[in-house]
């Protein structure tokens, strides 16, 4: 692999399933528009030049290419299944919920579905009500299925990489505006974070701002501000979702005394729901402040970008919310 390739989080996604191709035969790609076009967002790329007969396209049929995803899967392949948009995984929601996640469990542990869905998510961009949501909750009360959402590009190709190898279904999420993302420090900057860990993104001593994915960017540019105001936060990445490090957010809830919980998915039965929810059965009596989330407004997303801005979290909406913590 040549040292000179651009390191973005599109790239060092590239590169992982490049690698993962080229070390086991078993690895195959299915997906819409995903050799020629190179998926939607370009991360496939060239693959389907090197492994013309391992890169398959797939109609418009999200429940029929997953099940046939897993079909190969349970026949000895290892499966990497892209959908478009993350709003298109309702189409597949039987095969990921109801076959993917329970087989090895149904048959006693003789069968495995060793399968990423990989898929972007999120807005910002305009795309409007039905290519614009977050909908990992969803998916945090499905037993048998991980849920991984890389948020830099030092760590997104490890964790696609180990996710591939995983014997288990892993739904990896990636948000749209994260793939240019360039990689500060160059190669040498690369983590090889393991699924199941958070990761500190900027250590504080006044309240913790748990979150994943795009919010990081998010929280820390907040960060930027409230230390101005002699506020130090603690940034706190999950990385993964399902199965979420909880001691990790326990252990800087502790620390801190208070937290926000950010998130770009509906507040209504988010994601931070449950960990807004584990921290006060938790950490109740480790409090000496308050606890907040912030998220998307329960509205659909508008296409306007003056209107998506109105419904999607943002960083003054953070400021907020340390501020209004640390006052209780």
């Amino acid at each position: 692999m040549s040292k000179a390739r651009p390191l973005t989080f599109r790239k060092e996604l590239y590169w992982a399933l490049r690698a993962e191709m080229e070390c086991d035969p078993r690895v195959i790609l299915i997906g819409e528009d995903i050799r020629d076009y190179g998926g939607a967002f370009a991360v496939t790329s060239d693959l389907y030049r090197l492994f013309p007969e391992r890169v398959l396209n797939a109609p418009i049929s999200e429940n029929s290419y997953t099940g046939v995803a897993v079909g190969a899967a349970l026949g000895g392949h290892r499966v990497v299944v892209e959908i478009m948009f993350m709003d298109f995984i309702t189409l597949a929601m039987d095969q990921i919920v109801n076959s993917a996640s329970k087989i090895h469990y149904v048959y006693a542990g003789q069968f495995s579905v060793p399968i990423v869905i990989r898929t972007p998510y999120g807005g910002y961009r305009g795309y409007g009500p039905s290519h614009s949501q977050s909908l990992a909750s969803w998916f945090m009360s499905v037993p048998g299925l991980k849920v991984v959402v890389p948020s830099d590009p030092a760590h997104a190709g490890a964790l696609l990489r180990r996710a591939i190898r995983d014997d288990n279904p892993v739904l990896f999420l990636e948000h749209k505006l994260l793939y240019d993302q360039r990689l500060d420090g160059g190669e040498e900057a690369r983590e090889d974070l393991p699924i199941g860990k958070s990761r500190l993104v900027r250590e504080g001593a006044d309240v913790t701002v748990v979150t994943y994915g795009l919010g990081v960017r998010l929280a820390l540019r907040a960060s930027d501000i409230l230390a101005k105001q002699g506020v130090g936060v603690e940034v706190l990445d999950l990385v993964t979702l399902k199965p979420y490090d909880a001691e990790a957010v326990f252990a800087s809830v502790r620390k801190t005394g208070k937290a926000v919980f950010l998130e770009e998915g509906v507040i209504t039965g988010g994601v931070m729901a449950e960990l807004c929810s584990a921290v006060a059965e938790n950490c109740l009596w480790d409090l000496d402040g308050g606890l907040a989330r912030v998220g998307a407004k329960d509205l659909p997303i508008p296409c306007a970008p003056s209107a998506e801005q109105m419904v999607l979290p943002n960083v003054p909406e953070v400021v907020r919310a340390v501020r209004r913590v640390m006052e209780v």
